[in-house]
């Protein structure tokens, strides 16, 4: 249930936040009372607990040192989470202040996060784009590709978002398929992980190679090729889903 604080001394972990980026005061998440950081705890609400302390959402930006929720990734596992959390959440209430069906103005519900239309009676729930994500290993090998939405040179596993109407598997298929040209066998879930960019569920997979030879598609990816577990390029950061598929993928060749 959605908790409000009328308390403006109100003490816990504070994610101002009106998407996209948060306040990180040197670089990291606000802790104290709302009065001693200059907060306006009044319409703040609570979105978890860190540490046996709860954690407040505040849906303003602050004039300074705002960031990006990046930048927790590699501290805290936890932490990370709650402020992705908030971050969505401040985007779906900067994103539904209208109702999409009659155009009234949206309020924001007092027991769960929704946004509610008093005009047609229309409720709103904040949205998740449930994607792919997939390490498939040829012997020692594993696929890695730079893709073409990534500014810096890394290396990583294949992704994709699922379509309507498709299940997880599917789409893991059809997605190295169209990105990689290769078919997979051995399909195995591994885990997920919430992803605030900007409001993404990773599912995380492992597969072997079945057959074919590598043609990207370009729209997608800058190259793909296969990487010896020994030698492998700059990838993703500890934290990252991505980062634990390679991993275990490592142990596993090593295994061999």
């Amino acid at each position: 249930m959605v908790e409000y604080n009328h308390m403006t001394e109100q003490e816990g972990w504070w994610v101002c936040s009106e998407g996209r980026d948060l306040w990180l005061p040197q670089g990291q998440l606000p802790y104290g009372k709302a009065g001693e950081l200059g907060l306006d705890a009044e319409r703040a609400r609570k979105i978890g607990e860190y540490q046996g302390r709860p954690c407040w959402l505040i849906c303003q930006q602050q004039p300074t040192e705002m960031e990006n929720v990046r930048r927790l990734l590699g501290i805290n596992k936890q932490l990370f989470q709650l402020a992705g959390r908030g971050v969505q959440l401040a985007e779906f209430y900067r994103s539904h202040r209208w109702c999409g069906y009659c155009g009234a103005t949206m309020n924001r519900s007092e027991k769960e996060f929704a946004c509610l239309c008093d005009h047609c009676g229309e409720r709103y729930y904040p949205q998740i784009a449930p994607c792919i994500i997939i390490a498939i290993r040829k012997g020692r090998k594993i696929l890695l590709a730079q893709h073409q939405r990534h500014k810096q040179p890394i290396f990583t596993v294949l992704a994709g978002f699922v379509e309507a109407g498709e299940t997880l598997e599917e789409c893991a298929h059809r997605e190295v398929m169209e990105e990689s040209g290769i078919t997979i066998k051995n399909l195995r879930y591994v885990a997920s992980q919430p992803w605030p960019f900007p409001h993404s569920l990773m599912c995380a997979f492992t597969a072997e190679y079945d057959s074919g030879e590598i043609d990207i598609d370009p729209k997608e990816l800058k190259s793909a090729d296969w990487f010896d577990v020994s030698q492998l390029p700059k990838i993703p950061e500890i934290g990252t889903i991505a980062r634990r598929l390679i991993e275990d993928t490592i142990v596993l060749c090593r295994e061999e």
